[in-house]
């Protein structure tokens, strides 16, 4: 809850309500971020929340509006490790939410991840309304 009320997104209702059962309600920052979840989990099937559900996955997603290389999600996503990237990357390759095409005409060869099916509308609906991108 802490976090939450950091992150301007809920807080204390002040209204009446007991001291030691406080009530909080959403910000309407969170308001907003709650509209933004509920489109992403209108789009997703109850089968792909446990992927949904992973911390980096819709990060990951909100990059890839456009089709990139590793290292430019790297880029974006300051904070995130290239273990943690590259299992993202893979478990939504095995999911089929993102596409690997291998770049041969490039020296080394490079990969280029780019969002697909499911993954797509997620990037799609979350994308343009989220910024992960730290300047």
């Amino acid at each position: 809850m802490d976090h939450l009320i950091k992150l301007g997104l809920l807080e204390r209702n002040p209204g009446y309500g007991h001291p030691l059962r406080p009530e909080f309600r959403l910000t309407p920052r969170g308001l907003e971020a709650a509209a933004i979840a509920d489109k992403v989990q209108r789009v997703a099937s109850k089968d792909d929340q446990d992927l949904l559900r992973k911390s980096w996955t819709l990060p990951v997603l909100t990059s890839l509006q456009a089709p990139s290389r590793f290292n430019d999600i790297k880029r974006n996503l300051r904070t995130i490790t290239d273990r943690a990237l590259s299992q993202s990357l893979k478990s939504m390759e095995v999911r089929e939410w993102v596409h690997r095409r291998v770049d041969e005409t490039a020296r080394p060869p490079r990969s280029i991840y780019s969002a697909v099916n499911t993954g797509k509308l997620i990037s799609g609906v979350a994308g343009p309304e989220i910024s992960f991108v730290q300047h």
